[in-house]
């Protein structure tokens, strides 16, 4: 997901855009948990609202299965290990593996509900600011004892902004390595070694500079955040959210 997560929030004006960050928060929550509750059925209707939502931001489809490819992966993956791990009525054999219909079809089910929930959480970060959400996770958590909830916020805040950096580190070092003909080497340990030693320290190097920065600037958790507010918009489509996730759970 590095292009749409480099570029993060998205300006738009569509309705999604103007809903309060700590709305779309708990709608991520409850369409996740309803996701992980519901069957094939179910998942099929959240799907649909998913793709209206994204109708709706006007991002392309294909960029999101495109910028999706590496979580399709690991999808995979994860299909393979619940067809050959799951018991039941064996389908076919392959390689003393033994692929079960139980398998299969829990198989698609786990990745459904893994996918919908990836696809969720794409849906709030493209539509909501690294500000907005800062402040949102913090007065969810403020109720929370014991926990600096505005720390919480700007460390989330903080993840947004350095997984593309991070992303675009990496790309330029394997760019590099390649140039220099490391590829040529057939033991992948060492080209794993050569490739995250660069990474990390350009990383860390990156997290002190930022941390100087900071502390040169005199921040505290005690400074004004962003304003949230609310308005009938959002309490109407959390009774909508709601009224979703309680039809997929209970009639699926």
């Amino acid at each position: 997901m590095a292009e749409l997560i480099s570029s993060g929030y998205r300006h738009g004006n569509s309705f999604l855009h103007r809903l309060d960050g700590r709305f779309k928060l708990l709608f991520l929550i409850l369409i996740s948990i309803s996701s992980l509750k519901t069957e094939f059925s179910g998942l099929f209707v959240i799907s649909v609202f998913a793709s209206i939502l994204i109708f709706n931001i006007r991002i392309p489809f294909i960029s999101v299965v495109v910028e999706l490819r590496y979580l399709f992966i690991f999808l995979l993956f994860v299909f393979i290990v619940r067809a050959v791990s799951t018991p039941g009525t064996p389908l076919f054999e392959f390689m003393q593996l033994e692929i079960t219909i139980q398998g299969i079809s829990d198989g698609a089910l786990t990745c459904w509900r893994l996918a919908l929930v990836a696809l969720s959480g794409l849906i709030v970060v493209l539509t909501t600011r690294l500000a907005a959400i800062s402040s949102a996770v913090g007065w969810m958590m403020s109720p929370i004892p014991f926990i600096p909830e505005k720390r919480v916020g700007t460390m989330i805040s903080l993840r947004f902004r350095f997984l593309p950096v991070i992303l675009e580190q990496t790309k330029e070092v394997s760019d590099a390595q390649r140039a220099r003909g490391v590829e040529n080497k057939k033991n992948p340990v060492y080209r794993l070694k050569r490739l995250s030693i660069p990474v990390f320290r350009k990383t860390f190097t990156n997290a002190d500079n930022l941390a100087v920065a900071m502390a040169a600037r005199c921040y505290s958790d005690n400074r004004t955040g962003y304003e949230l507010s609310s308005n009938s918009s959002d309490w109407t489509a959390l009774a909508v959210v709601c009224c979703l996730c309680a039809v997929v759970v209970y009639c699926f």
